[in-house]
């Protein structure tokens, strides 16, 4: 019989190509942004992809400070926290946490997008974002792309 046999490519950590890439947040949607970056940080737009293995690739985000978000998210949207102390529960608007820290709109988003054990937590240390456009990895060569050819 002259049959076509494939055998499926399952990733493991050796095998996987991981990428430096840098994205713009400048004048993106909040949601959008952090799906897609999401999507990048697990691995999804690879052909390889094996859900149980780290085989995203590496993700910068700049201009933090310059995210949008539709409606009246800016002051509706509260973002809470706990300080560990009983009555510990502190809670801030979407404008206030982008004065003190930008890149946490973006952080938070993300995190919730990615799985809820220890592979999400790997995966989310291959995030870094900055409020500005400077950002201390120069050294690994970020190859610059724009979200908006992702689907």
């Amino acid at each position: 019989m002259d049959t076509l046999s494939y055998k499926t490519i399952s990733a493991n950590k050796s095998t996987v190509d991981k990428q430096w890439l840098l994205v713009d947040a400048e004048g993106q949607t909040l949601g959008r942004l952090a799906s897609k970056v999401a999507k990048i940080l697990r691995g999804k737009y690879k052909t390889n992809f094996t859900p149980h293995v780290d085989c995203g690739d590496n993700v910068i985000v700049i201009n933090a400070e310059k995210i949008d978000m539709t409606g009246n998210k800016w002051d509706e949207k509260e973002y809470q926290r706990y300080t560990g102390y009983p009555g510990g529960q502190r809670s801030a608007s979407a404008k206030e946490v982008l004065e003190k820290h930008p890149e946490r709109i973006i952080e938070n988003s993300v995190k919730g997008m990615l799985p809820k054990n220890k592979l999400g937590a790997d995966l989310f240390r291959n995030l870094k974002v900055y409020a500005g456009v400077e950002h201390g990895q120069e050294a690994q060569k970020p190859k610059a792309i724009n979200l908006n050819d992702y689907k």
